[in-house]
């Protein structure tokens, strides 16, 4: 199939899919679905490896810290508005726990291309919601615990008619996401979206290649970014599309699929380094 319109590769899996796609062989001449599913399994569970480690040297960096405000801060650095350090994380730690400027100053400083605004926005939304919804004192070990956690927290999100900016459909599952990243044993065993994982930035564009290529019956459903109108059927409908993907190959989870397609998606520059 052409590839002309596929942005250029900056990693190998999007290499990998470019080829895959230039050969064809698959559905309407696109790429043969199993084979790109092998290497978004390949490349999902390599990026994990990275995600769980960082993920858990984080929590055990900040012990007596809320471990729920530890993966948001992760989610923030995992959606690229700010850079993976676990200094990054004490500091949204230290400003989610006790609203001061220079916890807030310090977060901010390690903002990516899309500047601090978007950090501080993100910390004021999530603090407003942390103030109102109860979450366990621990991260669940189960996923039905981790799910109904969760479903407290997108409630007020789904049904408020206030809804912070920046907490769209990225920072309402992002820091689920990464309680997962925290439990290996428990994210190995995910193969159904309960709880739901992040569909915006990256794993939009990752869907919207794959739809483009002929792998997925539907294009995912709304927005690239996170500051955009909250479009609650997003969540659902692209975590089916993940699901979906999952079923179609042994040996993987859902969080496998959501890192895999992340690698197809993103555009950070050091992609290439990470897998």
């Amino acid at each position: 199939m052409d590839t002309k319109g596929f942005p250029k590769p900056i990693n190998d899996t999007q290499r990998e899919f470019l080829r895959l796609c230039e050969l064809g062989g698959g559905a309407r001449g696109g790429p043969p679905r199993g084979k790109v599913l092998e290497v978004l399994r390949a490349s999902g569970k390599s990026l994990n490896m990275l995600a769980h480690a960082e993920a858990q040297a984080h929590l055990a960096a900040y012990p007596d810290a809320n471990p729920w405000h530890l993966c948001f801060a992760i989610g923030l650095s995992w959606g690229h508005l700010a850079r993976l350090d676990v200094d990054f994380t004490g500091a949204v730690a230290g400003v989610l726990a006790n609203w001061n400027s220079g916890d807030l100053a310090a977060a901010k400083s390690f903002h990516m291309e899309r500047g601090p605004e978007p950090i501080e926005q993100s910390l004021r939304g999530a603090h407003n919601l942390f103030g109102r919804v109860i979450l366990p004192k621990t991260l669940p070990s189960t996923l039905d615990r981790l799910d109904t956690a969760q479903q407290r927290w997108i409630s007020p999100i789904l049904t408020g008619s206030d809804r912070p900016r920046y907490i769209g459909s990225w920072n309402a599952t992002a820091m689920f996401m990464a309680a997962l990243f925290a439990q290996p044993s428990l994210a190995a065993i995910q193969t159904e979206p309960r709880p739901m994982l992040p569909p915006g930035g990256p794993i939009f564009k990752g869907l919207q290649m794959l739809h483009k290529a002929g792998l997925l019956k539907e294009p995912p459903s709304g927005s690239e970014l996170d500051d955009q109108a909250f479009e609650p059927g997003s969540l659902y409908e692209n975590n089916k599309h993940l699901a979906d993907l999952c079923a179609g190959l042994p040996g993987w989870s859902l969080i496998d699929v959501h890192s895999g397609v992340y690698m197809l998606g993103t555009r950070h520059p050091h992609s290439g380094k990470w897998v």
